[in-house]
């Protein structure tokens, strides 16, 4: 049977209260692994780690690609943040395949350098892009003709879910800005052209099961 390529999947840690219990926890929604085994990957749930954080090859050696994946504002969990800061400089160093996926396109963005919105209505002065906690908004997004975002999702004019609050302000150097919520202009997709398979994306994928972004991701995985 040939292997299936591991792919590292960002998870956060919260309160959290299931059954009898309610206490710490590691969470990931499972949106991100049926994603991720619908592709023909074998997910990994990367827990923040103060190790990792300084030294990130003892675990990016041991994934074909990585994940950062949605949650908390940049700056709410410090030590989410300074792991995953750390994995994706280091991955971007390393020219491992990386699908960054909301907090993941602005945690990869600040990672570079780069800067963020802090309240996106204060700036297109709507709530279009998160209209309830909780709940994904439907949108549409224009994509760069030609640009592994486009051909990761198959199309330029995409159809997308998305909840977020922060974007991309300025953008970090060395990415290309190749995504555009339809109407008001926001980011919503950045990549890193120098790299095999570095991209961001402001909307959520994992919970749509006709997009083809994180099969994109798998593949490109599997080629390593």
């Amino acid at each position: 049977m040939t292997a299936r390529p591991v792919i590292g999947l960002c998870a956060a840690q919260a309160h959290a209260a299931w059954s009898a219990w309610n206490q710490e926890a590691v969470l990931l929604p499972r949106d991100y692994v049926r994603a991720v085994q619908r592709a023909g990957g074998l997910p990994l749930v990367l827990v923040p780690d103060p190790v990792s954080a300084k030294d990130p090859d003892e675990l990016l050696d041991r994934i074909d690609a990585l994940v950062l994946a949605g949650g908390v504002d940049v700056g709410e969990d410090p030590d989410r943040d300074a792991f995953e800061l750390a994995l994706a400089r280091r991955a971007f160093e390393r020219d491992l395949p990386v699908l960054a996926i909301c907090r993941g396109m602005q945690v990869m963005n600040v990672a570079h350098g780069g800067t963020l919105i802090e309240h996106v209505p204060d700036v297109v002065g709507h709530e279009r892009h998160r209209h309830s906690p909780g709940t994904f908004s439907d949108h549409r997004v224009t994509l760069a003709e030609g640009s592994l975002a486009a051909r990761a999702a198959g199309q330029t004019d995409h159809p997308v879910k998305s909840h977020h609050h922060q974007a991309v302000d300025r953008l970090a150097d060395g990415f290309t800005l190749t995504g555009h919520a339809a109407g008001d202009g926001l980011p919503e997709a950045m990549e890193a052209p120098g790299r095999r398979f570095v991209l961001g994306v402001q909307w959520h994928p994992e919970v749509d099961e006709e997009s083809r972004l994180i099969a994109a991701l798998v593949e490109e995985a599997r080629g390593r």
